[in-house]
C-alpha cells in the first residue's frame, strides 16, 4: 500500500488557484494587447470604453478559454477511466485508439455525407450540428472502446493488449485516410484542418453543447469512482466484493465516450493530455483513491491545456500554433518519464 498524501484539501485549493490563475492569464496574453485592469473589468460586467476590447474579450478570449477548461478536464478524466480499465500505465484516449474512434465518427459527418454536412454546414445548423457532431464522436469512441473490451477479455497481458489498441487505432486512421482520399478538396481541407486541433472555434451553442457533454461524463465518472478503486486491485477482487463487472465497465465506457468523444468532435484529436496528466495527479496526490484523483485530473488537466493555449499563442505576435503541437511538446516527456521508470507505473497499477 502506498501511503497518501495527509493534504489533499490543501493541493485542491492549490490546483484550483493556480487554474484561475492561467484562466486569466489566458485571457489577458493574445496577439492584441489589452491592459489587465481592463480585462477585470469586462470579466466581471462592468464593461470597458473600448468596444474593440469587449468583443475580443467576450466573443473571442473568454470562450477559448473556458475551451481550454473543459477539454483539459475531459481528456485528463477520461485517459484516468482508461488506465484503471485496462489496468496500463499507458492507456489514454489516443493510445488506445478512442479518438481515433471519434475522427471515425466526425470523419463519417464531414466526408461520407458527400458534401451534405460539411464543416460550414455543420456551424450554420447550430445547436443540431453540434449534437450531430458529439453524437457521431462518441459513438465512434464507443465502438472502439468495445472492440478493445472484447479483445481484453481473452487477452491479459497489458502490453498486448496495449499493441492492440494501437493497431485498432491504426486501422481506424486508415478508414479516414480512404474517405480523405475519396473526397472533394475542400472536404479535405476542412478535415486536415480540424485533425491539427484548435480550441478557439468554439462559441455560443456549441460551447454549451459541450460543456453538458463534459458535465455528463464526468457525473458519470464521479459516480464509478468506488468501481474504479476495485478494479484497480483485479477484476476476481472486485467481484468478490459484489462489483458487477459488466455494468461497471458500460459506466466507463460511456463516461470515456462522453468526455473524448465530444471534445475530439470540437476541438480535434488532441494528444497526451489524457495520457500525462493522471500520472502527474498520482505522483502528486500519492493516493489510488479515485474519487481524489478524478477531482485532481478535473483541475490539473485544465491547467495544462491553458499553459499550452497560452504558449501557442505566442504572445506579441500574431501566429497562433495548433494546439496538438504544444501538448505533444509538453505530454510526450511525461510519457517518456512513465516508461522510464516502471517503479512508479508498478506502485500505481
Amino acid at each position: 500500500m502506498r501511503k497518501e498524501s495527509p493534504n489533499a484539501y490543501g493541493l485542491f485549493i492549490l490546483l484550483l488557484t493556480v487554474a484561475i490563475i492561467f484562466f486569466l492569464m489566458d485571457i489577458a496574453l493574445g496577439p492584441v494587447p489589452i491592459p489587465f485592469k481592463e480585462i477585470i473589468k469586462i470579466i466581471f460586467g462592468h464593461g470597458s470604453d473600448s468596444i474593440s476590447w469587449n468583443n475580443i474579450i467576450e466573443k473571442i478570449r473568454i470562450p477559448k478559454a473556458e475551451t481550454a477548461v473543459l477539454a483539459g478536464l475531459g481528456l485528463s478524466v477520461s485517459g484516468l477511466l482508461m488506465q484503471t480499465l485496462f489496468r496500463n500505465p499507458l492507456s489514454g484516449p489516443e493510445v488506445l485508439g478512442v479518438t481515433s474512434g471519434a475522427s471515425l465518427g466526425v470523419s463519417l459527418v464531414m466526408l461520407a455525407s458527400g458534401g451534405i454536412l460539411s464543416a460550414a454546414t455543420i456551424n450554420q445548423l447550430d445547436l443540431a450540428g453540434g449534437w450531430i457532431l458529439v453524437t457521431a464522436a462518441s459513438l465512434g469512441s464507443a465502438l472502439i472502446l468495445l472492440i478493445i473490451l472484447a479483445i481484453a477479455n481473452k487477452i491479459k497481458d497489458n502490453v498486448t493488449l496495449l499493441i492492440i489498441g494501437i493497431m485498432v487505432g491504426t486501422l481506424t486512421i486508415s478508414l479516414v485516410g480512404l474517405l480523405l482520399y475519396f473526397s472533394s478538396p475542400e472536404q479535405t481541407r476542412d478535415y486536415l484542418m480540424w485533425t491539427f486541433g484548435s480550441i478557439g472555434g468554439v462559441t455560443g451553442s456549441h460551447l454549451s453543447i459541450l460543456a453538458g457533454a463534459v458535465l455528463l461524463g464526468l457525473i458519470l465518472s464521479l459516480t464509478a469512482s468506488k468501481s474504479l478503486n476495485m478494479l484497480l486491485l483485479g477484476e476476481n477482487y472486485a467481484r468478490t466484493m459484489g462489483l458487477e463487472i459488466n455494468k461497471a465497465r458500460v459506466l466507463i465506457i460511456l463516461a470515456t465516450s462522453f468526455l473524448a468523444g465530444s471534445i475530439t468532435a470540437f476541438c480535434g484529436p488532441i494528444g497526451f493530455v489524457g495520457l500525462a496528466v493522471p500520472h502527474l495527479c498520482r505522483a502528486i496526490f500519492n493516493t489510488s483513491d479515485h474519487l481524489k484523483l478524478i477531482i485532481a485530473s478535473s483541475l490539473m488537466g485544465p491547467i495544462l491545456m491553458l499553459v499550452c493555449d497560452i504558449l501557442g499563442q505566442l504572445p506579441g505576435s500574431q501566429t497562433l500554433l495548433p494546439i496538438n503541437f504544444v501538448t505533444s511538446f509538453l505530454g510526450a516527456p511525461v510519457v517518456i518519464w512513465v516508461i522510464v521508470s516502471k517503479r512508479q507505473a508498478k506502485r500505481s497499477f
